[in-house]
């Protein structure tokens, strides 16, 4: 919330941005405005305000300001959370998803389940768009969290990726990686837990190219400098973003064959 100086701070503020767009705004309105947005952070309302005086042409109101607020907290469009969804759809793969998408996808599983992929994506969307909305209307933040697939190397590699993505922070990162000690059920297992405890196991020849893979991606990171590792994020997120477009495109694909 912010604080009483900061609320007139930013009713001023209202005012300045109305007035560049040809609009006057009296001191009171604008402190009405300014209340209803104190629970958003002043970066966030900054960035909004600056993206109204860019993009609007009529006037600057209460919902045009929340709707660039909103658009910006990080939570996927509908499509894109489509894709996610079916991609935890592979029991192997470890995704990262928001709790809006994990509760969409439950609402539409049954759906999924029984084969009708316009039926679900439908579902899901509905739902989907249901629950953003309203964690968005009581200014709830985004929250990311990982969907564990069976396959251990690609559970750390999306652990690492998120928090190159800053999608989860780094101590919760290494609990989760930590966590994968606790279950070296065979002896590809054994050697996931042995590359996160230094104990010795010998994992299969293709196991061992994947955990070489991770392993020189975590020691590039850890020797990296300030402009390495930044290329390194970007690096990762085109990756994550071309992945996700070809899901989206395989959905999209499906639908299309589907009402064929």
């Amino acid at each position: 919330m912010l604080s009483s100086e900061e609320i007139a701070q930013l009713a001023g503020a209202i005012c300045a941005t109305a007035e560049t767009l040809g609009q006057t705004i009296s001191a009171t309105a604008a402190e009405l405005m300014a209340g209803d947005l104190a629970e958003f952070s002043p970066k966030d309302i900054r960035t909004a305000l600056q993206a109204c005086r860019r993009e609007l042409t009529g006037k600057l109101t209460l919902a045009a300001v929340m709707q660039r607020i909103q658009a910006e907290d990080g939570r996927p469009g509908r499509d894109e959370a489509w894709a996610i969804a079916l991609a935890s759809s592979d029991e192997f793969d470890t995704v990262v998803m928001t709790d809006e998408i994990q509760r969409a996808l439950s609402a539409a599983r049954p759906v999924l389940d029984a084969g009708d992929k316009i039926g679900a994506r439908m579902a899901f969307i509905s739902a989907y768009d249901r629950f953003v909305y309203d964690a968005r209307a009581t200014a709830v933040p985004v929250k990311w969290s990982l969907s564990m697939g069976f396959d251990p190397a690609r559970r750390i590699a999306a652990v690492n990726t998120a928090v190159q993505l800053q999608r989860i922070p780094q101590e919760r990162a290494t609990l989760l990686l930590a966590d994968l000690s606790h279950e070296p059920i065979t002896e590809d297992g054994r050697a996931i837990a042995g590359l996160l405890t230094g104990t010795m196991a010998r994992p299969t020849a293709k196991l061992r190219e994947k955990l070489k893979a991770v392993k020189d991606s975590m020691l590039a990171m850890r020797r990296a400098t300030a402009a390495e590792k930044l290329e390194i994020k970007i690096a990762a997120a085109n990756d994550l973003a071309a992945r996700r477009a070809l899901l989206i495109q395989q959905a999209n694909q499906s639908t299309t064959e589907d009402r064929v």
